[in-house]
């Protein structure tokens, strides 16, 4: 995301903050990926006022955001702990930087859709979180830019599809997949008009629709509104010493069997 779109990342933030409200969540550590300027780390905070904040910053951000981010950041973690990871990083390798249950609540913007493969950052997840822990979501569904398809000017601007194109089936069973436990998915469309040409291609550019190194001039073929999909959901980590067989049955692990001594006198 660029600066053009920041206004959607807030928006959508909001959105999940709101379903977030319901949960029944005391967290001790929380990851944001990625992390960008916003409201959406201070309302976590007051929501949950002992919590470690750990961050991935957004790639792109300008050097004074990037600064300011980390600087109110740290700030934080003097007092209540956390940490800064490597968005870049985990994009390159598919690692989190973080030890295996080390977090009880995931929150991630608008990620999925611009990863090459969902699913390996799905188990990482499932890695990091600890029992119980909850990971909630949102993302860019297939539909997003429906208003493009078959253009004759597709190729002259560059236009892409999105790089992960799930629809809340593929995410639901990719979660069920990777053991997490009682996924809940949501939808919505939300259509935005332009007036002028110049800010949609900005636009376009900011949600990797298209080659951000389009310079060209617009056109009044250009559609006047997009259409995005919106996709939310929300799993949780239960019954990590568990293993389900692909029958879905879950089997425990030898080592979480203890024999009851029982203490009655005979």
């Amino acid at each position: 995301m660029t600066q053009s779109i920041r206004w959607l990342q807030s928006e959508i933030a909001d959105r999940m903050l709101q379903k977030l409200d319901i949960v029944k969540l005391d967290p001790r550590d929380v990851l944001l990926i990625p992390d960008f300027p916003g409201a959406h780390a201070e309302f976590l905070s007051r929501r949950f006022p002992r919590m470690a904040l750990h961050h991935a910053a957004e790639e792109g951000l300008s050097g004074i955001d990037l600064w300011r981010l980390r600087i109110a950041r740290q700030w934080r973690s003097i007092f209540r702990g956390g940490s800064s990871i490597s968005l870049e990083v985990f994009q390159r390798t598919g690692r989190i930087g973080l030890p295996d249950n080390s977090v009880d609540l995931i929150f991630s913007n608008l990620l999925l859709q611009d990863l090459q493969d969902p699913r390996m950052f799905i188990k990482e997840c499932w890695r990091v979180l600890r029992e119980g822990g909850l990971l909630t979501f949102s993302y860019l569904g297939p539909d997003t830019g429906k208003e493009l398809l078959g253009m004759e000017l597709s190729g002259k601007l560059g236009l892409k599809p999105l790089l992960s194109a799930w629809d809340m089936h593929d995410m639901g069973d990719a979660l069920l997949g990777a053991g997490f436990s009682d996924p809940v998915m949501d939808m919505e469309f939300l259509t935005l008009d332009y007036e002028s040409d110049a800010v949609l291609l900005s636009d376009l550019q900011a949600l990797h629709l298209m080659q951000t190194s389009y310079v060209g001039q617009a056109s009044s073929e250009l559609p006047k509104k997009l259409t995005l999909e919106l996709v939310y959901g929300h799993a949780w980590a239960l019954g990590k010493h568990l293993s389900k067989a692909q029958n879905q049955l879950a089997y425990i692990d030898p080592n979480q069997i203890k024999r009851k001594i029982s203490t009655d006198s005979a």
